[in-house]
């Protein structure tokens, strides 16, 4: 059985239902790779879903997403690091489906510079889209979970789950590639995740994070076609021997923003293949 099913019980006969059925669903980063592939398992699991992504190719992301898995899905354009833009997208979703009860923060970006030539300028963009879009977002999506659920009983009040996406390299400096900056702004987003856990918890909003290691993604496979000794250089260090496929993320997304999880609050899983255990 999949992680995104769960047997319900009618007359004497189980069913099987996707374990997100009801749902509202956003997910930034949603219009390619791993924030596609994310959204897809979401999607399968019978939420609806809103795509937002900076990237024109959103809309028709988002279209192929219904066509796939045949789910209500729309894609909105958005900067994750501008107030407005992320209120409008927010206020497009709820007309839509009615207020989100699931994020997951998946918009992001890389900077592999060694940081003795690393400029400001390029740290706070960096920072910019990786924690503070981060932050913008999952209090967007807080303050109209909590406006919508405001003065209903405890038995009406809904529940929510936000996923963000750390990195393992949160936890370990991996090499050969120089990337400070983007080691410390991962960092970040795993105490922002245990800090608005905390703190959002009484609210009904349970947040929680992945953190991948190497990834096939789209990206990283033109990366590595240009660098091949770079790929050997990694996979050589992962005791898995070979990098995840991005639908191996799926499971553990849908896991975490459901139920089930219900008693998993503030924590940043590492699938990487044991990429850290050693």
């Amino acid at each position: 059985m999949f992680a995104y099913e769960h047997c319900a019980y009618t007359d004497g006969m189980s069913t099987i239902e996707p374990l997100l059925a009801g749902r509202r669903a956003v997910i930034t980063g949603g219009a390619r790779g791993l924030g596609y592939a994310m959204a897809k398992a979401i999607a399968a699991s019978g939420a609806s879903i809103a795509l937002l992504d900076r990237l024109d190719t959103v809309e028709s992301a988002a279209a192929r997403l219904a066509d796939e898995t045949g789910a209500d899905a729309i894609g909105v354009n958005v900067d994750v690091t501008d107030e407005a833009s992320v209120e409008s997208a927010f206020d497009a979703v709820t007309a839509r489906f009615g207020t989100a009860d699931i994020l997951v923060n998946s918009a992001g970006m890389t900077l592999g510079a060694p940081a003795i030539d690393t400029e400001v300028a390029d740290w706070n963009r960096l920072f910019e889209v990786n924690v503070a879009g981060t932050f913008l977002t999952s209090r967007t999506f807080a303050r109209a979970f909590v406006a919508a659920n405001a003065g209903l009983p405890g038995a009406e009040r809904g529940v929510a789950s936000i996923v963000n996406v750390s990195s393992m390299s949160a936890f370990a400096v991996n090499i050969p590639q120089t990337q400070a900056a983007y080691n410390t702004s991962k960092a970040a987003v795993s105490m922002l995740t245990s800090s608005l856990a905390i703190e959002w918890l009484p609210l009904g909003i349970r947040v929680n994070a992945i953190a991948p290691g190497y990834f096939a993604s789209d990206m990283t496979r033109d990366f590595v076609a240009e660098n091949p000794d770079m790929a050997e250089a990694w996979i050589s260090k992962i005791p898995s021997g070979r990098m995840g496929q991005p639908d191996e993320l799926g499971d553990l997304v849908v896991y975490l923003a459901s139920e089930r999880s219900a008693y998993v609050v503030g924590q940043s899983f590492r699938i990487d293949g044991g990429y850290t255990v050693v």
